[in-house]
């Protein structure tokens, strides 16, 4: 049986999201931006997952780290996202001072 190449479910559909790095993020992962392309429904955690695979330096951040999607906190777990191209992503670390 021959299977159409064009063909994906929305769950193997690949997006192109930007990802924004903040502070201590962006020194880990040693840029401020970038696009990278994920699937297109996948749970907060999986995205921090496939970023920190693109990263691995920022897994020491994991438990601090505040993650927002257009510019909405997210908090790392099974919320299932449904991205669309062009979507920002932030990983923005604690920040202190006051």
């Amino acid at each position: 049986m021959k299977t159409d190449p064009s063909f994906e479910t929305c769950s193997q559909a690949q997006e192109q999201v930007v990802v924004l790095y903040f502070a201590r993020s962006a020194e880990l992962a040693g840029l401020r931006s970038e696009t990278v392309s994920v699937p297109r429904q996948i749970t907060s955690l999986q995205l921090w997952e496939e970023i920190v695979k693109i990263h691995p330096r920022l897994a020491v951040i994991r438990d601090q780290v505040v993650f927002a999607v257009q510019q909405e906190y997210v908090l790392l777990g099974d919320q299932l996202l449904v991205l669309h191209p062009g979507d920002e992503v932030a990983i923005i670390p604690p920040i202190s001072g006051g």
